[in-house]
């Protein structure tokens, strides 16, 4: 069968570099960081005292108190996002066929911070079993989708992917696939998260997995530098409008991108570390680069997984040497998460957003907070250190790896 082709025409973000797209970028471009001190709870007994928050953010802004009350930050910002990116597709509701509009949603967590504040205060009861009766519904990862969908009647398919930080990713290719085989014209898709909370940030601490350089968050998050030692929190949310190449010429929608393929993948190897070589960084960039039908030298920017953990990065880069070969020196690589931090879930979304942005205005963002070289890594790789570089480009990949070695990338072409 012939394969439809599928495109970006709505984006939406809600970060801590600024609470729309526009905002997001400019911060991204400029080398902003998004860490400071955690405002979410009294932080001072904790290993890890900062986090990349979303800042200035009123949820009475978006939505009345009774919404609110219903609906944990994570799905809150979810709403924020989508909301966004559907007003920035430009749809007439009334002519699309909404049969044929759903939505794929990606969380790792969902509502941490519904099912602490339940557990917290049902401990310190009598035993009496007292719960919010949201508690549920505010909780469970997909209701982020279930309520996007009721906000605009899409009564397509309606579901979220769990992959921890490949969630969001693993959401876009599967609606990529259903558009692909003609299954749906329109997919709202992203992810969201909001896991700076006591129990996020005490159990990555535990794990060991976040930096504790609590006295300069702003540089925490530097990923290939020689003291990288750990990932920083982030949370928020981004949306993308996949829609059916015709049906959108048809609209007359504006075309940010295309999406040309997608890559899974699993380490079978651990529950946290990445393989040790990278194979399922390798296996996976491989599937996305077959499935998009491109040569590897047609890559031109990777927005790479880079946590700034010491294991992953190292596992990233040696991965992406061998799928490229030469050609790795010719591509721009950077890592947004030194100026977002991780989001979880919620990181492909936002870093598919950068390489749609990327492609847009033919400027690859940095990955800053570089100040020593690491010489496990070869010097003709181009990390972008430190300030955003100007060249053009056709191709963007966007890599996202998770806990339990889910592994996804996805690449989008520039729509002339």
């Amino acid at each position: 069968m012939q394969l439809k082709r599928v495109v970006v025409t709505g984006l939406g973000a809600i970060t801590p570099l600024g609470n729309d797209v526009e905002s997001y970028w400019n911060g991204l471009v400029n080398g902003v960081s998004g860490a400071g001190p955690i405002t979410r709870f009294d932080a001072e007994k904790f290993k890890t005292r900062f986090a990349c928050e979303v800042k200035d953010y009123d949820p009475l802004n978006y939505f009345d108190r009774k919404e609110v009350r219903k609906m944990d930050l994570f799905t809150q910002y979810a709403m924020v996002a989508s909301t966004q990116a559907v007003e920035d597709a430009g749809f007439d509701l009334d002519k699309i066929n909404r049969q044929r509009a759903g939505v794929i949603w990606g969380s790792g967590i969902g509502g941490l911070k519904t099912f602490q504040d339940e557990v917290v205060g049902f401990a310190a009861g009598d035993g009496t079993p007292r719960f919010n009766p949201f508690f549920i519904p505010k909780m469970i990862a997909d209701i982020s989708a279930g309520l996007i969908s009721i906000k605009y009647g899409f009564n397509g398919p309606n579901f979220v992917t769990v992959s921890a930080c490949a969630s969001a990713t693993n959401a876009m290719i599967d609606a990529m696939t259903y558009i692909k085989l003609g299954k749906a014209d329109i997919f709202v898709s992203g992810g969201s998260e909001a896991a700076v909370t006591e129990a996020g940030i005490g159990g990555f601490n535990a794990m060991k997995a976040l930096s504790e350089s609590n006295d300069h968050p702003e540089t925490a998050s530097r990923p290939f530098d020689k003291d990288r030692n750990g990932f920083v929190l982030g949370e928020g949310s981004g949306a993308l409008v996949l829609e059916e190449y015709e049906h959108a010429k048809a609209r007359g929608a504006k075309i940010y991108a295309e999406l040309i393929g997608g890559g899974m993948s699993a380490d079978a190897y651990h529950i946290t570390a990445p393989h040790p070589e990278g194979l399922g960084a390798y296996n996976v960039m491989i599937n996305a680069l077959d499935d998009a039908q491109i040569k590897p030298e047609e890559v031109d920017y990777i927005n790479v997984h880079g946590t700034s953990t010491p294991l992953g990065d190292i596992s990233e880069a040696a991965a992406i040497e061998r799928v490229f070969g030469d050609h790795a020196y010719d591509i721009n690589i950077s890592s947004t998460k030194s100026m977002t931090g991780h989001l979880l879930g919620a990181a492909g979304a936002i870093e598919a957003i950068a390489c749609v942005k990327a492609l847009q205005n033919q400027v690859v963002p940095p990955t800053i907070n570089h100040f020593t070289d690491d010489e496990r890594f070869d010097p003709r790789l181009n990390f972008t250190f430190n300030e955003a570089q100007s060249r053009e480009m056709n191709i963007a990949m966007s890599n996202t790896f998770g806990f339990g070695g889910h592994n996804t990338s996805v690449i989008f072409r520039k729509i002339d």
